[in-house]
Order: C-alpha cells, then sequence, then structure tokens
C-alpha cells in the first residue's frame, strides 16, 4: 500500500486565484504533501513527460495524484486527460477533474477518457474548502492504491 501522506500532488490551473484557492483548501484539509502547479496544458504535460524545464525527477517528481483543471488555455484539460491516460507510464496515476463546467458533454467526455473522478468547483469558499475535504478524506485516506514505480 503506498503512503500518500508523501506523494506530490500536480495541480494544473490557469487561474492563479483558483490554485490559491486550492492550495488553501488543502493546506486547512490538514494535507502537508507537497504541491506543483502547471499554469496551461502544454506546461502539464511537459512536467509529466520531464521535458523541457521539467526534464528531472527533481523538478517534476511524479504525482500520486493529478488535480486538473479542464478550461486551460493552448492544450485544454480534456485533451491532457486523454493523453495521460492513453499513456502507460502515466495512465496509473488518479486524475481528478476540477472544473467549474457543469457541461453534461464535459462529464461524460472526461470519463470516457478515463477520468477518476469529476468535482465542480463550488463557487463559495466554504463550499470549496468543504469539497477539497471531502476528496482528502477519499482520495488520500480511503482509496488503496498500486505502488507507484516512481
Amino acid at each position: 500500500m503506498v503512503d500518500w501522506s508523501n506523494q506530490p500532488i500536480l495541480i494544473v490551473e490557469d487561474s492563479p486565484e483558483d490554485f490559491e484557492a486550492t492550495v488553501r483548501a488543502l493546506r486547512s484539509s490538514g494535507l502537508r504533501n507537497s504541491l506543483y502547479r502547471c499554469s496551461d496544458g502544454d506546461e502539464a504535460l511537459d512536467y509529466l513527460h520531464r521535458r523541457g524545464d521539467y526534464a528531472s525527477a527533481d523538478t517534476a517528481p511524479r504525482p500520486g495524484i493529478i488535480l486538473l483543471d479542464l478550461n486551460l488555455p493552448g492544450t485544454d484539460g480534456r485533451e491532457v486527460l486523454e493523453e495521460i491516460k492513453q499513456d502507460p507510464e502515466l495512465k496509473k496515476i488518479p486524475v481528478v477533474v476540477l472544473t467549474t463546467s457543469t457541461d453534461e458533454r464535459d462529464i461524460e467526455a472526461c470519463y470516457e477518457f478515463g477520468a477518476n473522478s469529476y468535482i465542480q468547483k463550488p463557487v463559495d469558499l466554504a463550499g470549496f474548502v468543504n469539497a477539497i475535504q471531502r476528496l482528502k478524506d477519499y482520495w488520500f485516506r480511503i482509496v488503496v492504491f498500486p505502488k507507484t514505480d516512481d
């Protein structure tokens, strides 16, 4: 069984405000994991494939979980999700879509591409903190994952 308390979390979020709210919510829920941010889909793929600025495992440790926004500049979150889940080295990483989209087509597409969860971001901070607490309880306390290679 994997100890998730030391697994890095990759947050793929273009909005600085939403990123900060996510960090605050994760910290207030008690998570102390290392957090890494990519602000667009292309940067996230470089991070995950360890290209360019992320060529080293030191700068791009393999995340234990990815929190992925859908509406990103450049390569959008749907494309990032699809690429992650088609890659034999990345597909075991849980991807939680964390987005404001309520579009049924987005929900359907994300699960079709292999999303592990789809969470709609609540608009108020208290609701968002509550959603992150539940995410933490589920993904970091209840779920059992296979051992990671990296």
